[in-house]
């Protein structure tokens, strides 16, 4: 039984919720519908279609109720589409199942009864009331004294009604579709859009990155070579010093030497051009003294507050900063020597360049580092 359930539920029509009548077309996306189905949904999208003899003159389009896949039709209007005869015989079978599993149904009065007279039909339609009754209600009942029409002619204009309704209904279903799918664009393009801008902002910073590091290494190349300079310096100074501290050993020795000769005579004859070595060697007036503080580098002090405020201010430029931007083009060459830098999207100036002050120093260099020592 649920199987049969389920099996009924995937016969029945998205339009009169009713199970699939014959002829069952096809639409392009693979759903179906009633033929007569199809049809009025199909005029109602094209009320204004033109029609000669109850037949179409030019192809229309619909939405498929269940997909709202636009449905292309020629000509032949509905009556073009492929049967699917599949479902067809597929109903036919759940319908002869069903009839024998259940009891024969009792069938059904075509036209409704009045409730009050139970023997009256209901023919005529009470204009006042907005309900459907029957003439002994008109004569005797409870409508005698409202206005009525025939019930056929108030059938076809609330039928022309509904049909207009439906014809409205789906124009504007069509029209929130169309607003749905500029709304989806408008998504992507924002999307797009976001991403190019951040890879415009990811290739400015970049740059900013680059100066940084060039400037960085300029300036740690400036420290080397001061650095290299002084070393070279002070390691000249002190093979010259241990030079001399190697032949005062020499001197030394060579007295220490003299002083264990037995002959007074020749103990005479050393002495005197021993004495002038030692006397020579004594004076160290010939060589270099550092002065206090070469060593010092302090002069290489940098100060980035400046710097540090000026990239904490970076934000994209306004509209009303146009012309500023144009003027600082202008003078782009001299602004990126001092580490001006704008974000892509419009991003304010930040001055980045890192000048060091030399402050005055003393013995900066081999040459002012010199002495004569006083002996």
């Amino acid at each position: 039984m649920n199987s049969m359930e389920n099996l009924e539920k995937q016969l029945i029509c998205p339009i009169c919720l009713e199970m699939f009548t014959k002829p069952v077309v096809i639409l392009p996306c693979q759903h179906n519908l009633c033929r007569k189905c199809a049809n009025d949904v199909f005029q109602a999208s094209n009320p204004y279609l033109p029609t000669r003899g109850g037949s179409l003159t030019s192809g229309g389009r619909f939405r498929c109720p269940s997909c709202r896949h636009e449905v292309v039709l020629d000509r032949h209007g509905v009556y073009g589409l492929q049967r699917n005869l599949l479902v067809e015989n597929i109903i036919d079978m759940f319908k002869q199942e069903s009839t024998s599993n259940k009891p024969t149904p009792e069938k059904k009065e075509e036209t409704p009864m009045c409730d009050v007279h139970e023997e009256e039909k209901i023919n005529i339609y009470c204009v006042t009331h907005g309900v459907p009754t029957c003439s002994m209600c008109k004569v005797f009942g409870a409508h005698k004294d409202c206005e009525v029409a025939p019930i056929t002619s108030i059938f076809q204009t609330k039928k022309s009604e509904l049909s207009d309704g439906i014809a409205m209904m789906v124009g504007n279903n069509d029209r929130i579709q169309g607003i749905i799918s500029q709304l989806e664009e408008a998504c992507r393009t924002i999307e797009e859009n976001g991403r190019r801008q951040k890879n415009l902002v990811c290739e400015k910073f970049d740059q900013l990155y680059s100066i940084l590091e060039e400037k960085k290494k300029e300036m740690n190349q400036k420290v080397t070579a001061e650095q290299e300079e002084k070393l070279n310096y002070i390691r000249g100074l002190t093979r010259k010093y241990g030079d001399h501290l190697e032949e005062s050993c020499k001197i030394v020795e060579k007295g220490i030497q003299t002083m264990e000769e037995p002959e007074m005579a020749m103990f005479l004859e050393n002495t005197k051009p021993l004495l002038k070595k030692i006397a020579d060697a004594s004076s160290i007036s010939h060589l270099d003294k550092v002065e206090r503080g070469y060593e010092n580098m302090d002069h290489y002090n940098t100060n980035f507050k400046k710097e540090r405020k000026a990239l904490c201010s970076i934000n994209f430029i306004h509209d009303d900063d146009d012309e500023d931007e144009e003027d600082e083009d202008g003078e782009a060459g001299t602004e990126e020597a001092e580490g001006a830098h704008t974000v892509a999207g419009g991003s304010a100036v930040a001055s980045t360049s890192v000048q060091p002050s030399a402050p005055q120093q003393t013995n900066s260099s081999p040459s002012t580092a010199k002495s004569t020592a006083s002996t």
